[in-house]
């Protein structure tokens, strides 16, 4: 488990994060979703060790890991832009971390990654050949091989569209399940967080406006912010309508083109 407690983080005298307080369990995906500034990509940074705290714990596994370096807390991250090397191709961009510690993963789960992830096609060509999707599911690929504890991705899916974005949905949600691994995305999306996650964690001037699972968050909304970014953004969004429904326990999102 992962949690968070009294968690305060100030730049410059200006208060980024106030007070911030949660739990996510053992192979969970929770998305953290709020406006630009909120405080969100500041809240992952904290989690990953790019940032130090003013106060609080971090506590994974019952360790406080706030002092220690980010390279031993075993934490990785997708960023946004997928951080590739454009020097190499696929399979050394998915194995480079491997260099100085092959023996993290064995050949066979490095084929296993590739396979599951559908990169195999794709292993002699260099980065600048590949589609967008293409280049996110590399980026997912390289970091799993080195088995991280947590898994940390910063908008994945911002630059994905239509049915590309879908597919690498699907393939985060199978790591996660087939991992059993902890999962923390970074999203302004409300559409993105409500369909990919176990939870959501909706921020606002660097506070927990709420958390909680999608369906709660949909039909039961804590305060009028939560109304108002979260529903407005989907019954409005590109100019078409949405209706929300369920199938099965997972809210969907359907477009209605009026």
């Amino acid at each position: 488990m992962l949690e968070i407690k009294n968690l305060k983080k100030s730049y410059d005298g200006v208060t980024i994060l106030h007070d911030i307080n949660l739990a996510i369990d053992d192979g969970e995906i929770v998305s953290i979703l709020g406006p630009s500034g909120c405080g969100k990509t500041t809240l992952l940074n904290l989690v990953l060790g790019l940032a130090d705290a003013d106060e609080g714990e971090i506590l994974f596994q019952g360790e406080n890991v706030l002092n220690v370096p980010m390279e031993q807390r075993g934490f990785n991250i997708v960023f946004q832009d997928y951080a590739l090397f454009p020097n190499l191709n696929v399979y050394k961009n998915i194995t480079y971390g491997l260099r100085n510690n092959p023996s993290i993963s064995t050949r066979q789960e490095v084929e296993d990654l590739i396979d599951l992830l559908g990169l195999r096609e794709h292993l002699d060509k260099k980065i600048e050949q590949l589609s967008g999707g293409q280049k996110q599911r590399v980026a997912l690929a390289r970091t799993m091989v080195m088995k991280p504890k947590i898994l940390l991705l910063d908008e994945p899916l911002s630059a994905l569209d239509g049915v590309i974005k879908e597919s690498i949905k699907a393939k985060i949600k199978q790591i996660a399940r087939d991992y059993h691994l902890t999962t923390i995305i970074v999203t302004h999306d409300p559409e993105e967080a409500l369909t990919l996650s176990d939870k959501v964690l909706i921020i606002q001037n660097g506070t927990i406006s709420q958390y909680g699972k999608p369906d709660d968050i949909i039909q039961k909304p804590e305060n009028d912010f939560v109304k108002e970014f979260i529903l407005n953004q989907l019954l409005i969004k590109k100019n078409n309508i949405f209706t929300l429904f369920r199938q099965g326990n997972e809210p969907k999102i359907a477009a209605q083109v009026g």
